[in-house]
């Protein structure tokens, strides 16, 4: 395989995992952002997220000489065969992306670009989005012949350098043979490596939305067995027996049917909101899509007033303690996470909050204000009212519970993961609390 040069644009969670899991293929790849700060971890050999697998995966590519940081779009771009835009598109107040970062990036290696190189949004971007791109390269730089594709990234935080490595699909929508044929060659060792790999070939707006519909239709799948979770509260039925039952159904699948606090995270909020922005432009309103994402917006709520009903009094002066403040397990992200909205409402309700968590500790002090933070669960839980579990970490599976029953002022559970098993936290005295299972 002779190896392309590749400039991947923002070393966030999308652009590390790209940049990692490129030079990994054996490209000659270089990571470029303007925060000097993260630049400079990432030159030092460290790592500034947590990532299962990441850490190993930079390290190989820097000890192989295929991988580097800079700060310098120049040097990082003049050679580039493809251009990789891996940079955020939040959405604003109103729901619309925001593509000021990516346009800036454009602008920014703009002026370097070669002739014949290829622009790759791997950015999540509605749709058009692309095709303004187009247009812009083509204001800045008007005669050159400069390439374009739509290639988004369907990576899940705490798996994404093994869905980098094992995608279910790589989606590119071009109309140029010569960029198809670039892309493809740059994914062609993971294609070689496994026949079912999927290569979609398609234009550039399917491309784009392509990743906001898989995302719209996860996001409905967990409203939807939130909302089932409730309906087995008031009947009796499991919610854990449901879902697998309902999961066996080749056309449905078991993924995202796991009841809890409602979605979160970096990707399904965000991306939930622009889509319905689009759609509303477009005159093609989502009303399953609006539905889910008010679902969620209440889900949130309802969590809050779950404790204060486990606990059986006011909120006001109770201690709780949380395990567990990320989005999900096996990331240090908070954005959109559930467990930082109930650890506000918490508070806001006048509780003591104690929070303790694997990976999101330094991210949450710095975002979350009149709480107290805890390495050690075991020290979280000391003399609360109540214990929370606020994401589904295994770790929090393995406690003691009868050392947190010792320890505790009330022997009240609120497990909003459905992580702990019932029976042993029984077992221990607890009053347990879950979602949608059926009642003792």
């Amino acid at each position: 395989m002779h190896p392309t040069s590749i400039a991947v644009i923002g070393t966030g969670y999308v652009g590390l995992a790209a940049a990692a899991g490129l030079s990994y293929l054996g490209h000659n790849v270089t990571g470029v952002d303007v925060d000097e700060a993260q630049v400079a971890v990432l030159r030092d050999g460290g790592c500034p997220i947590y990532e299962p697998g990441l850490v190993e995966m930079l390290d190989s590519g820097r000890a192989a000489k295929l991988l580097r940081f800079t700060t310098n779009h120049r040097y990082a771009v003049e050679e580039a065969d493809a251009v990789f835009i891996c940079v955020g598109s939040p959405t604003d107040a109103a729901g619309q992306a925001d593509l000021s970062y990516v346009y800036e990036a454009i602008r920014q290696i703009a002026p370097t670009l070669s002739d014949g190189a290829a622009v790759v949004i791997k950015s999540t971007v509605p749709v058009g989005t692309t095709a303004n791109v187009r247009t812009l390269l083509q204001e800045l730089r008007p005669n050159l012949s400069i390439g374009i594709a739509a290639n988004p990234e369907f990576l899940r935080q705490g798996r994404a350098i093994h869905d980098f490595l094992h995608p279910d699909r790589i989606v590119v929508g071009t109309d140029e043979a010569r960029v198809k044929a670039l892309i493809r060659g740059i994914y062609q060792p993971l294609l070689d490596a496994d026949s079912s790999v999927v290569l979609l070939d398609t234009d550039i707006e399917t491309a784009e939305l392509v990743k906001y519909a898989s995302n719209a239709f996860l996001a409905v799948k967990l409203s939807f067995i939130n909302e089932i979770a409730d309906l087995c509260e008031q009947t009796g039925a499991n919610i854990e027996d449901v879902a697998a039952g309902v999961g066996m159904d080749p056309r449905i699948g078991p993924a995202f049917l796991k009841a809890g606090p409602g979605f979160g995270g970096s990707c399904l909020p965000k991306d939930t909101q622009a889509l319905l922005h689009t759609s509303r432009v477009h005159g093609a309103p989502s009303r399953l899509v609006a539905a889910a994402v008010d679902v969620n917006v209440e889900r949130r709520r309802a969590m809050l007033y779950r404790v204060e009903r486990a606990i059986g009094h006011s909120l006001t002066g109770a201690t709780v303690a949380v395990l567990g403040i990320t989005f999900k397990a096996g990331t240090d992200d908070l954005r959109d996470s559930p467990s930082v909205d109930i650890v506000r409402d918490l508070v806001g309700h006048g509780a003591a909050v104690r929070v303790t968590d694997p990976e999101g500790m330094e991210r949450a002090a710095a975002i979350l204000h009149g709480v107290e933070f805890f390495d050690d669960p075991y020290d979280a839980v000391s003399d609360a009212d109540a214990v929370v579990v606020g994401t589904e970490w295994p770790e929090f599976a393995e406690l003691d519970l009868g050392r947190i029953a010792d320890t505790v002022e009330s022997r009240v559970l609120v497990d909003l993961r459905n992580l702990i098993d019932p029976g042993a936290a029984r077992d221990a005295g607890f009053e347990y609390h879950s979602i949608g299972r059926s009642r003792p």
